[in-house]
């Protein structure tokens, strides 16, 4: 596991809770009971990061999993999932831009906004 945990850039801790979790299905284990990776799995975990990064929760992880493995009848279904992740994600990203419209350290925003006068 702490093998591809450096390959991937990612913690200890958070690749065993999606193995907990289920969310890395049909992982192996070798003769002293530790989990082996194959390249499919590190693929999937791959993936599994990209979802989480476009803020999908554990709940929609595991619905999306659930639909991957019934197989390719399920495309549609999935391209959905990912369609409303797509638009949750794109409205976090204008909320965000909304409530920061000036670059963040921006001196100028900044103090004409809070005169240096004005005590927080």
């Amino acid at each position: 596991m702490m093998q591809v945990c450096r390959e991937l850039d990612m913690t200890y801790q958070t690749l065993k809770f999606y193995c907990n979790e289920g969310l890395v299905p049909n992982v192996k284990r070798d003769h002293n009971n530790r989990r082996v990776f194959d390249e499919k799995d590190i693929k999937w975990i791959k993936d599994l990061t990209c979802l989480k990064k476009c803020g999908m929760s554990i709940q929609e992880m595991k619905k999306y999993l659930e639909l991957c493995l019934q197989g390719e009848a399920t495309i549609v279904s999935r391209k959905k999932c990912l369609r409303e992740s797509r638009r949750s994600c794109g409205l976090l990203l204008r909320n965000w831009r909304t409530a920061f419209p000036i670059s963040a350290g921006s001196r100028i925003f900044m103090t004409r906004s809070f005169p240096a006068n004005v005590h927080m």
